[in-house]
């Protein structure tokens, strides 16, 4: 019965070697617990993004197409058929460069004939100068015999009869009258000659004409008439004329845009503008160079015009680009990122991070916004450090350890 006793109680102190040692082991783990209360009181990691300064404004993406800066169908002046088809479809030419020439019979006559009636009336204006010439040497004999009588007569009276003193007075009179008819005849002669002189001319304008000419350098994008066709004056009114070929400038283009009713007002010449070609998956730049001002009833719209330079003809006519421009721009103002913004009507609230990464709760006023910042008009200051991301782990008087993220660009454009 003592050794059973001795076996309990050697039992019960070997259980309570073991319970010491066990909390013995369990104490430093038990005692680094304040530590870690104490490290918790130091704050939890937050993300936070600084207020600063920079540009911020709204950008208008626009789609439009190119098209050439002149295009033009090009018509014949006069009637006739087509003898000379010189360029085709794709040509490129210079201005002044014939393109077509045409055959009129009827015009070279009409030419032949103002040409004979203006050697005639030269050969009219001659002989009327000569009548004059001899018609004004009739007269000064005639007058100057006639004079020498009437100065005798009157010397002399009775010396020389009147009679014969009345008929050299008459033929006087008649050899001035007509000098008098030859310079009206010759008068008619040199109207008659300007006149089949204008006709000539006009005939060989209209000659000049069958001579289809470039008005300005591009490329021929359309040919509507083959060698051999008539073709109708364009002039004519009566008559659907048809073009001989159709002429497009591709040296200049022209991206033709519809800006809405809510922004024209802020469009004017020179407003620069990044243009993104799908096509080419390249952007170009450009500056508006004109626009209607004046909006579409139908989709109120106001057309903008934009020239680009195409040297390279890597642009062609007919393609899509997507213009983006700034608008409403704002240069140096206090912004603050959105996703640290709890919006209230005109204003909202942030989480700043103070001196002492203690958490402060700061009502703030809004502006204009962009696509990640807004404008603060007050509330905050530069530099100050303010809670992104999700805000409901955090509360006012909460101590953080701020990790500040990295943005990029101090302020993003907005889209419309």
């Amino acid at each position: 019965m003592t050794m059973k006793k001795w076996i309990i109680a050697g039992a019960v102190l070997a259980a309570v070697c073991l319970l010491a040692w066990f909390w013995v082991s369990r104490g430093p783990s038990e005692a680094e617990a304040p530590g870690n209360a104490a490290s918790d009181s130091n704050g939890v990691p937050a993300a936070v993004a600084r207020v600063k300064r920079g540009n911020i404004g709204d950008t208008l993406t626009i789609a439009g197409a190119f098209k050439p800066f002149q295009e033009v169908d090009v018509h014949a002046k006069v009637s006739g058929y087509v003898q000379t088809m010189n360029v085709d479809v794709g040509d490129h030419v210079k201005e002044g460069q014939t393109l077509a020439v045409l055959e009129v019979p009827e015009l070279a006559a009409e030419l032949s004939g103002a040409e004979a009636s203006v050697r005639r009336w030269q050969d009219e204006v001659r002989r009327a100068q000569s009548d004059i010439e001899r018609t004004q040497s009739s007269y000064t004999a005639a007058h100057s015999a006639y004079t020498r009588l009437k100065q005798a007569s009157e010397t002399r009276p009775g010396l020389v009869a009147q009679q014969e003193l009345d008929d050299s007075q008459a033929k006087d009179l008649e050899a001035q009258a007509q000098v008098d008819s030859a310079k009206a005849a010759f008068s008619s002669a040199q109207q008659q000659l300007e006149v089949a002189e204008a006709n000539r001319k006009q005939y060989s304008a209209l000659s000049n004409y069958t001579r289809i000419i470039a008005p300005f350098a591009g490329v021929i994008t359309t040919r509507y008439a083959d060698t051999g066709a008539l073709v109708a004056a364009g002039t004519s009114s009566s008559t659907q004329a048809m073009p001989v070929v159709r002429l497009a400038q591709y040296s200049v283009l022209r991206l033709v845009l519809p800006i809405p009713e809510s922004v024209a007002a802020q469009i004017h010449v020179g407003q620069t503008m990044k243009v993104h070609v799908q096509a080419l998956n390249q952007d170009f730049e450009g500056k508006v160079s004109r626009f209607a001002d004046a909006l579409n009833e139908q989709t109120r719209t106001m057309e903008t015009e934009l020239d680009f330079e195409n040297r390279n003809n890597r642009l062609i006519p007919g393609m899509y680009a997507q213009a983006n421009f700034s608008i409403d721009q704002h240069q140096a103002v206090l912004t603050v990122p959105l996703e640290a913004v709890v919006r209230a009507g005109d204003g909202g609230t942030v989480l700043v991070v103070n001196h002492q990464d203690v958490i402060e709760e700061r009502r703030i006023q809004l502006a204009q916004e962009g696509s990640s910042r807004a404008v603060v008009l007050g509330g905050l200051a530069e530099g100050e450090l303010v809670i992104v991301g999700d805000r409901s782990a955090f509360h006012p008087g909460q101590k953080v350890i701020p990790k500040e993220i990295d943005e990029g660009a101090p302020a993003a454009e907005g889209s419309r």
